[in-house]
């Protein structure tokens, strides 16, 4: 071995010994899970946390009316902090809840060092927030319209505070402490959906008024575990709330959770862990390293390890087994696109522009090249798994390089000529996305495309898609709820920035088709409706689809009670780590 061989090891050795002592177990707390996060928080703040990073952290803290089952498959909707299902009547258009009594927050200098209890007005205050202008709330989009006086309170109270406090809501009302009620303008079917989703945590005036209303860096939650520290870009630690409510873990699940034997904690007192410790990795081979050292509980399988860990028949190697390691394989609610913003002057006014752009990408290539071959290669703009979902569904356009130069010439820049270069914005700034970013800039490239890639952080790059600054991106999305209603209303005229449609599409009759559909339980002519919107929108191209993800989840075997979803974003209280 040269002496040069030998200074190369030295220095591959220092840098692996710096890396895991990045993410060192504490000794003193045994009873700790080690969470990656592959991004930065972008806030902490429920009115806006609409992204998987800054979602994986407040769903530990915040809590809403409901949750869903852990262990039932279909999803069930149960009471979280209600103590029922919503009584509805009204021809569905009035929801009855009560609340349940003794629910203690985390103790905040707000509350100037007394005790504070949950109280049916904490909700509408949170509702209140949704609709203040100067937030700016992703989920404003939830109740846009739905509630009654909910916009005449948007546009009377506009950016005062001291109207935001006092100004009364006429559908929501609260007649005692312990009851709320909603009152809405016509049926919303999904109303349930949207009171388990962390755009409705409770807050109490006293939290709101302390921090002026600027809440991205703090939380004051009812939930298993509160907010110790936070080191932004690195670290964040949670240790269990002492005064947390009765809840335990389920007694009852579906055959999977009986056949995986994760159903020998019913009954029990929740949550089981101590501390939690969310790591910022944002480079998948870095959270692999950190994974195999045993300094993270579980992890996404980055697609370069995915053959050395899998066998040929799709079981773990021996090698890892023996290790105390578990593979598992899930199916998500979430998919993946190529986005084009249409109001850019070149990609939102030329549709042959998108359908060059839509015929250039191969998409198998993509799939395989970032996803092992993972990834479902997507046939609609709704995933499997959601009511109406159509297996025989064909895409308009499918990689074809001679049809994506005919509609470059059809677009008026033959071979790319007079085209000005786009800008493909990423994600983050790891590896992996500046990849991704090469690959179509590469695809592009074939039929005379140029195209700049420019890099961003991952909430620098949500703040571009919530100012609509984005041109060309990868998107995608995680439903919040099974329901193609909550994908549809990407796409809405009203949820233009700052709202979830990024991508500026906007068609009046895809916005009346929406209204018919959202009050509509699922059936025949709700699925009818389905392609007919679908239909509509593959016309107008606002969005190039790839994939839907398919999850392979590694985690070491003293992680007990785990079964992944990416629509159950609450589960830390049910995990469990081995003496």
């Amino acid at each position: 071995m040269t002496a040069k061989t030998i200074c190369k090891n030295i220095l591959l050795l220092s840098f692996i010994s710096i890396l895991f002592t990045s993410c060192t177990k504490n000794k003193d707390h045994k009873n700790t899970m080690n969470f990656a996060l592959n991004g930065e928080i972008s806030t902490l703040d429920p009115a806006n946390s609409y992204d998987s990073v800054s979602m994986s952290v407040i769903y530990q803290s915040y809590e809403q009316l409901y949750e869903y089952h852990y262990l039932l498959r279909p999803y069930k909707i149960i009471p979280l902090l209600a103590e029922s299902l919503p009584k509805i009547e009204n021809d569905g258009k009035r929801y009855t809840i009560k609340i349940k009594e003794g629910i203690r927050y985390h103790d905040d200098p707000a509350f100037k060092g007394k005790p504070r209890y949950l109280k049916s007005i904490d909700f509408v205050n949170q509702i209140k927030r949704l609709a203040f202008k100067p937030i700016k709330s992703n989920g404003w989009w939830l109740f846009d319209g739905r509630i009654k006086g909910l916009n005449k309170f948007r546009d009377d109270v506009d950016g005062d505070f001291e109207k935001f406090i006092s100004t009364p809501i006429e559908g929501l009302s609260t007649p005692d402490d312990y009851t709320l009620v909603i009152d809405l303008i016509k049926p919303y079917p999904q109303m349930i959906n949207a009171l388990v989703m962390s755009f409705t945590s409770p807050l109490p005036e006293e939290v709101i008024r302390h921090y002026k209303n600027i809440l991205d860096e703090v939380i004051v939650g009812t939930g298993p575990y509160k907010l110790k520290k936070w080191s932004r870009g690195s670290k964040l630690t949670m240790s269990k709330w002492e005064h947390y409510h009765k809840s335990f873990y389920p007694a009852r699940g579906d055959r999977l959770a009986h056949s995986r034997k994760i159903l020998n904690d019913a009954g029990k007192r929740l949550p089981f862990i101590d501390n939690i410790v969310f790591h910022v990795f944002k480079e998948s081979q870095t959270r692999w390293l950190q994974f195999l050292s045993k300094n993270l509980d579980f992890m996404r399988v980055p697609k370069d390890n995915y053959n050395s860990l899998v066998t040929p028949s799709g079981e773990l190697t021996n090698e890892y087994k023996k290790e105390g390691i578990t593979l598992e394989i899930f199916s998500t609610l979430t998919f993946w696109w190529i986005s084009f913003n249409m109001k850019d002057e070149y990609l939102g006014k030329n549709l042959f522009l998108r359908k060059a752009i839509a015929h250039a990408i191969n998409v198998n290539k993509y799939i395989e090249t970032f996803t092992n071959n993972i990834g479902l290669k997507a046939n609609s703009i709704f995933p499997p798994g959601i009511p109406g979902y159509d297996p025989t569904r064909n895409l308009p356009y499918q990689y074809d390089i001679n049809k994506a130069k005919e509609f470059l010439v059809k677009a008026g820049y033959p071979g790319g000529k007079g085209l000005p270069e786009l800008t493909y914005d990423t994600r983050t700034s790891s590896t992996t996305q500046r990849q991704r970013a090469e690959f179509i800039k590469n695809e592009l490239g074939k039929i005379g495309i140029k195209l700049k890639i420019q890099t961003n952080t991952f909430p620098g790059f949500l703040k571009k898609a919530k100012e609509g600054k984005l041109q060309l991106w990868l998107d995608g999305w995680s439903l919040d709820y099974p329901d193609s209603e909550n994908i549809l209303q990407l796409l809405t005229t009203q949820n233009h920035p700052p709202g979830p449609n990024a991508t500026y599409y906007s068609n009046s009759k895809f916005d009346n088709d929406f209204e018919l559909l959202k009050i509509m339980p699922n059936g025949p002519q709700k699925f009818d409706l389905m392609k007919k919107m679908e239909n509509t929108v593959l016309g107008d191209v606002p969005w190039a689809l790839l994939y839907y993800s398919r999850d392979y989840i590694v985690f070491h075997n003293r992680l007990k009670n785990f079964r992944y979803s990416d629509l159950i974003v609450n589960k830390v209280k049910y995990l469990k780590i081995a003496e």
